[in-house]
């Protein structure tokens, strides 16, 4: 007629992992307790959870041996007074609730301190409440919002009424006799007994006018459970005489012979709707339909309680989702209405990691903050972990915050700065090859070369512009471009300045008598010079781009809070190519503007070409140590800073003199003033 104890175990593990209780206390009858435990036990750990404690209730008081009952007593109210667990299982009987208060009353006989007794009881059925004898006027505060796992009932109709109108005076019976001596504290007068005694039965009491804990109006759970099997068996009879053709012929309902297993066949088949218009079968021919309820119980000032349905326990549900919670929960008032918590510890808060605590249960950890770079975004974490690439962790390690993409770019100050200088420089390189090109039939102007001069100063132009690239969001086209341009550009401008301190060396080789070098003079050579010279740098930079071109990239592992949009030079060893041919075109213009420094010529320019070159080769010697030391926006600075440097070194050290006497002292430009000073 109950369904299988089995289920119960299966729901109130359920329960636990439903609110989220993992540090169980358990009270078991010392008769049941075992087997409780056997079929409990692995479920327990299988779902994460650990007792807290298991503890026998005797089943026997012996008053003889009182030490071994105080030790008992004291045994049970230690655990009762356990901190951490606030959910206690209770498996037995109801006499366990008698244990239980009386060892309550024992600690605490005023019931002044109800906080240490703020628990959450959970009753497995059929554990019921009753308060007897001298109990009856004990409070029952403690058992408040306590959770009961109870056979599935209903009310049935006229029940209650039944039992305001049934009184021994009415019903002459022995055995509510017995339970009306019980209930009301009484006796029954019998012939043998003086008429003058206390406390005697007289058979009108109201059962009504009881307080719940001794008796309750409403049908429970193992009464229902009891009505039904009375109304099957009726039923099976029923069936049995409409039914069996010997059995019909029979006029009263007597059956002096009839063996039980004979309804056995009739109670298989059995279905009926009961009186509470539930119907009632038996599934696979063995027990009853109707799972458990979760019953609340209210407890009252009085004394009295309300069992107050909370959900229900569905065995065929899915697995999960057999505990089903359908109305709020009243817990005890030392909760103060909030989830009650019932751990071994206190949850890791977030930005930690549980790590098991050496010699305890896995329930009990130690919070451990997690390492640098990791985060734990919930409580009672098992480890730390990494946020996603474009992600960094907060101060608090709780959660990750989206890098910011970062590049050099012209709103912000170094760019800002870098920008300014670069225009400064390209218009003060205009401003040259202007005053050159305006004063190109002066002597100084042509001595030196105009073709050569203004493809220099071309060059420079653009040298000074490829700045922008690197200014500029790194993208498909920029990346293409910023090195290959920044690598031709300088190699056209160190080769017009090679070629320049070729043509002075040349030049004056020629002048000697019977020179063979007279045919090299002219602008042939220095223009083979810079195409040739070029044209190596050219070749380079597009076997760069045809075999490993650079493209745009984001670094996300070089700064912590920080994205770096940057150029991939796609191959490093073209990239140092690149440089590494412009250092030889340097310490080539280097070493022969040093030896033609002191060749007997006015217009001679190798002294500033060997100071540009000094200048521009220190630039580069030190950006190798600053670029490979750097990251990100400074990386891209530093390279933007030698670029405009190496330039300003260039257009510096051998136009600025020149613009000196062309602009500021022009009587010194003629001819006859400049052979004068020879």
């Amino acid at each position: 007629m109950v369904p299988n104890e089995d289920y119960q175990y299966m729901g109130v593990i359920q329960l636990f992992l439903h609110f989220g209780w993992r540090w169980i206390g358990v009270f078991t009858f010392e008769t049941k307790g075992e087997r409780f435990l056997q079929k409990l036990q692995p479920l327990i750990s299988q779902n994460g959870i650990c007792l807290a404690f298991t503890q026998t209730i005797p089943q026997h008081i012996h008053l003889e041996d009182l030490s071994e009952l105080f030790d008992s007593v004291s045994i049970i109210s230690d655990k009762l007074m356990d901190r951490k667990a606030n959910v206690f299982l209770v498996y037995g009987e109801s006499f366990t609730i008698v244990w239980l208060r009386t060892v309550m009353f024992l600690r605490d006989p005023e019931n002044k301190d109800i906080s240490i007794f703020t628990k959450v009881w959970i009753l497995m059925n059929p554990i019921d409440f009753i308060l007897t004898g001298t109990q009856r006027s004990w409070d029952l505060q403690m058992y408040h919002g306590a959770l009961s796992f109870t056979v599935h009932s209903r009310d049935i109709q006229g029940f209650k009424e039944f039992l305001q109108v049934i009184k021994p005076s009415i019903h002459k019976d022995g055995f509510l006799q017995e339970v009306w001596q019980q209930l009301f504290d009484c006796v029954f007068l019998k012939a043998n007994l003086p008429s003058s005694i206390n406390g005697v039965c007289s058979g009108e009491e109201n059962l009504e006018n009881l307080p719940a804990p001794l008796f309750e109006l409403k049908m429970t759970s193992q009464s229902y459970s009891i009505y039904n099997a009375v109304y099957a068996v009726a039923h099976s009879l029923h069936e049995a005489m409409t039914s069996s053709p010997k059995w019909t012929k029979i006029q009263r309902v007597e059956f002096p012979n009839l063996q039980p297993w004979q309804l056995h066949q009739f109670l298989q088949e059995i279905s009926f709707n009961n009186s509470a218009g539930e119907k009632v079968f038996f599934k696979n021919r063995r027990e009853g339909p109707g799972g458990f309820d979760i019953i609340n119980m209210i407890i009252f000032p009085n004394r009295s309680f309300q069992r107050v349905k909370a959900g229900k326990l569905h065995p065929n549900a899915p697995k999960g989702k057999e505990v089903i919670i359908e109305n709020t929960i009243l817990w005890h008032p030392g909760f103060n209405q909030v989830l009650p918590v019932s751990l071994c510890n206190d949850p890791c808060s977030p930005g930690s990691w549980k790590r098991r605590a050496e010699g305890s249960q896995f329930c009990c950890y130690d919070c451990v903050p997690c390492l640098e770079g990791k985060i734990s975004n919930g409580t009672d974490m098992d480890d730390c972990f990494e946020c996603s690439e474009d992600h960094y962790p907060n101060k608090e390690k709780k959660g990750c915050i989206l890098k910011l993409l970062v590049f050099l770019t012209f709103e912000e100050t170094l760019g800002v700065g870098l920008a300014s200088v670069t225009l400064g420089f390209f218009i003060l390189t205009s401003w040259v090859l202007g005053t050159f090109i305006k004063h190109r039939d002066t002597p100084i102007v042509r001595a030196n070369n105009r073709s050569l001069t203004y493809t220099l100063l071309v060059s420079l132009l653009f040298c000074f512009l490829s700045s922008f690239l690197f200014l500029s969001q790194p993208g498909k086209v920029t990346c293409l471009l910023r090195q290959s341009t920044f690598g031709i550009t300088f190699s056209v401008a160190i080769s017009s300045v090679l070629a320049k301190t070729i043509t002075v060396v040349v030049a004056f080789m020629a002048t000697k008598p019977g020179s063979k070098m007279r045919k090299w003079v002219g602008k042939r050579l220095a223009f083979a010079a810079v195409l040739s010279c070029s044209l190596i740098q050219v070749c380079i930079c597009t076997l760069w781009l045809s075999t490993s071109p650079p493209f745009p990239e984001l670094d996300m592992h070089s700064e912590l809070q920080e994205m770096i949009l940057q150029c991939n030079e796609g191959s490093g060893f073209f990239f140092y190519c690149v440089l590494g041919y412009m250092g030889i075109l340097a310490i080539a213009s280097f070493i022969v503007a040093f030896l033609a420094r002191k060749l007997p010529d006015r217009f001679n320019e190798a002294k500033f070409i060997t100071f540009s070159m000094l200048a521009f080769c220190s630039v580069w010697v030190s950006f190798f140590p600053a670029y490979l030391s750097t990251k990100g926006k400074a990386m891209v600075a530093v390279e933007v800073f030698s670029i405009l440097s190496s330039s300003a070194a260039l257009l510096g050290c051998i136009f600025l003199p020149k613009c000196y006497l062309i602009v500021l002292r022009p009587e010194l430009n003629h001819r006859e003033q400049l052979i004068k000073r020879m």
